[in-house]
């Protein structure tokens, strides 16, 4: 497949920081993208996914990008929204995370994950949420596996969701503590 990612920044050097969204076009379908492609695009959005969602102070945003990643690239993962996401684990989580276990994996209390996220509509790369999963102490939140949900709007802002909603579909993975792994063809095999 032929893809072009084309950018365009506008007057740069005579606008203040992020004055500008930069556009990252994408030709083709976004389900049809090779590997490399999606890297492109990816190179194209991140930094304006990292000021947007750092807009309004919340420390996770402000520092995820410094956490590990746990895969190459982004992958598209259908229960998110058919968005391209990125997870980042925290210094608690990331060595249990990467491990990728499939069954007895109990994270540790105060592991947090963040997954950024994009999609392409009409041609163009958008930034999407940030979703971000904290392990609670044993009964913090005992319906949702003990993790709390949160996400952040591409400006920073606080997204309004449901623990049920989110919850309902992590414990699908019960034997994973709740835990829905990047793809396997994308997932980091050593650290």
């Amino acid at each position: 497949m032929t893809l072009r990612v084309t950018f365009s920044a506008g007057l740069l050097a005579l606008a203040p920081i992020g004055a500008f969204a930069q556009d990252c076009t994408v030709e083709g379908d976004p389900m049809d993208l090779e590997a490399d492609a999606v890297a492109a695009v990816y190179d194209c959005i991140e930094a304006r996914m990292a000021e947007g969602y750092a807009a309004n102070g919340d420390p996770v945003a402000a520092e995820f990008r410094s956490w590990q990643v746990t895969s190459t690239r982004p992958a598209l993962a259908g229960p998110h929204g058919e968005r391209f996401l990125q997870t980042f684990a925290n210094d608690t989580a990331a060595e249990q995370y990467l491990k990728f276990a499939e069954e007895g994996v109990e994270m540790p209390a105060g592991s947090v994950l963040a997954k950024e996220s994009f999609a392409v509509k009409d041609g163009k790369a958008v930034p999407g949420p940030l979703f971000i999963m904290t392990k609670l102490e044993e009964g913090g939140a005992p319906d949702a596996g003990d993790w709390l949900y949160a996400a952040l709007m591409p400006n920073g802002k606080e997204m309004k969701i449901q623990q049920g909603f989110c919850a309902g579909c992590h414990l699908n993975w019960e034997a994973q503590d709740s835990l829905a792994y990047p793809m396997e063809d994308v997932r980091l095999t050593s650290q």
